[in-house]
């Protein structure tokens, strides 16, 4: 096997070996169903009830009872969550969280069996920016960051830093190390490859005449140069072949790599949104590069975990569906929400609310007049399967890593949620499956996927785990689904740069205040918290 091993973190790197095989851009084939496969198991997911409860013609009854406090915040994902923290950082605990579902954490959450902890969601946070001031402090008290050197740099725990090995690819019949192909490289694709990694090295440095830099997180410190919309307004595919980037291999990667953050293809994500991927980490750390990632058995869910348990419990109402956000005569903010286990209503009266539920729940909830067209904000669905067996199934190559892929599939493959457990010498295993179905327009996608049943998805998950591991059904045990409707925000061609985005930002008469990852049009942890 040649020594030119190209993994993604050499990639993110600079590292100039290339990928082989065939790229197939975004034209994936739709997901189809064989034979369905009986095993056990359940789909789960948001609670898509209450959902429904504000897109159908369900008639809400009329608040039993009011409740005055300083803050309302509505959602409970990381935005929500980390609002409280701060709130509670700093003494106040004058607020009400209000969360639809039984859970708080919204894309960060997780769950558990007798073999491991698993994510439902994001896995992983990659090495921050050290400016990130904030999150380093999230992640001293989470036992992620055990001191600083002598430098300043964080010093990251090893337990939490992923483990060796970290990812592999399976193609041309085996697994190889990392996830870009390296045989049946030409000098031309070395050529490419070499160009794009110098391009995106020096994004990373480069800083406007303000001192600003290109790329940014969170997206809102990012420049606002003239170059800035220039690179917005178009997809990130025609960007590539304007700069002459045409090698299969090459494209391949980059369209999962958009797949993979965004829930959306080189078709659509803007070449602003594509280069931010590189551009934008910039992590420092004493034991730790940028392109180093943190991550625990249960995903970015041990991050969602240690907030919540910072906060006062009292103050968080979960199954509690809000159904319309108004401002009073008093300049107050009311909120209305319906507790979907009393099936009863209460009004809240509060100095100010925090609205940290996305724009497309905005828009059934909030009554005051917002000139925003709420219809720009487009989310991707995504499947995310949690898969027991009682063993590593056998295949050939590399061994397992904690991200395993396929090349060329519709699916991102799966992550060993097992990879950072102390016990690595228990056979059983979790193995976190991610698929985002961006092969048709995101509504279809949608009704398709909450449509089928869980023998359906058992039979598409299957079929492509028995593509890498011949007896993968002897050591099956069960398959649990979860589906998420509108998972991601997409970072389309325009959106980042729009003054729709800018607006939807605003806050509304200093009374209500807006917090979300779709606000900044990349739905990554940085951004939410």
């Amino acid at each position: 096997m040649p020594n030119n091993k190209l993994t993604r973190k050499k990639f993110l790197a600079g590292g100039l070996a290339l990928a082989a095989g065939a790229w197939l851009g975004s034209r994936y084939i739709p997901v189809m169903v064989n034979k369905p496969v009986t095993v056990t198991g359940i789909i789960t997911g948001a609670n898509s009830k209450a959902g429904h409860l504000l897109r159908g013609n369900f008639s809400f009854p009329e608040p039993e009872n009011t409740v005055e406090t300083g803050i309302v915040i509505t959602g409970g994902g990381i935005s929500g969550l980390s609002a409280a923290r701060e709130l509670t950082r700093n003494n106040r605990t004058d607020f009400i969280l209000l969360e639809l579902g039984n859970e708080t954490g919204g894309n960060s959450v997780s769950g558990k069996n007798e073999v491991s902890a698993y994510p439902w969601g994001a896995h992983y946070l990659p090495i921050p920016d050290v400016r990130l001031t904030e999150l380093l402090a999230l992640l001293e008290e989470c036992g992620s960051i055990t001191g600083y050197d002598k430098a300043g740099l964080p010093v990251y725990n090893e337990f939490h830093l992923c483990a060796a090995p970290e990812d592999r690819l399976f193609i041309h019949g085996m697994w190889q190390d990392g996830l870009i192909p390296h045989i049946g490289i030409t000098a031309e694709d070395e050529r490419q490859i070499k160009s794009f990694l110098q391009l995106v090295a020096q994004y990373r440095q480069a800083t406007d005449a303000n001192g600003n830099d290109i790329f940014a997180l969170p997206v809102n410190k990012s420049s606002k140069g003239a170059e800035w919309a220039t690179l917005d307004a178009i997809p990130f595919e025609r960007y590539l072949a304007e700069k002459g980037y045409t090698s299969q291999y090459l494209l391949w990667y980059l369209n999962y790599c958009c797949r993979d953050d965004y829930g959306s293809t080189l078709q659509t994500t803007s070449a602003w949104a594509g280069l931010h991927y590189f551009a934008s980490r910039k992590g420092k750390a004493a034991n730790a590069g940028y392109d180093d990632v943190l991550t625990w058995p249960e995903g970015n869910g041990y991050l969602a975990g240690h907030i919540k348990k910072s906060l006062p419990a009292a103050n968080i109402f979960t199954n509690s569906v809000v159904y319309s956000i108004t401002i009073n005569s008093n300049n107050k903010a009311e909120v209305l929400y319906y507790h979907t286990a009393t099936n009863q209503s209460t009004r809240i009266i509060a100095d100010k609310a925090i609205v940290a539920t996305p724009q497309y729940v905005n828009k059934k909830i909030l009554k005051p007049a917002r000139d925003i067209n709420y219809d720009a904000f487009n989310y991707t669905p995504w499947v995310v399967a949690n898969i027991t067996v009682n063993n590593v199934p056998d295949s050939r190559g590399y061994g397992l890593s904690w991200d395993n892929v396929f090349y060329g599939s519709e699916s991102l493959g799966y992550v060993n949620a097992c990879q950072q457990s102390l016990n690595a010498f228990d056979k059983r295993k979790v193995f976190t499956f991610y698929l985002p179905l961006t092969g048709k327009d995101a509504r279809t996608a949608r009704m398709d996927a909450y449509n089928r049943s869980h023998a359906e998805w058992a039979a598409i998950i299957t079929d492509e785990l028995k593509k890498a591991h011949i007896n993968f059904m002897r050591h099956l045990q069960r398959i649990d689904v979860w589906i998420w409707g509108h998972a991601m925000i997409q970072p389309a061609p325009g959106f980042i740069s729009s003054s729709n985005r800018i607006k939807a930002q605003k806050n509304i008469d200093n009374c209500i205040y807006f917090a979300h990852s779709d606000l900044s049009g990349i739905s990554v942890f940085e951004e939410s918290f």
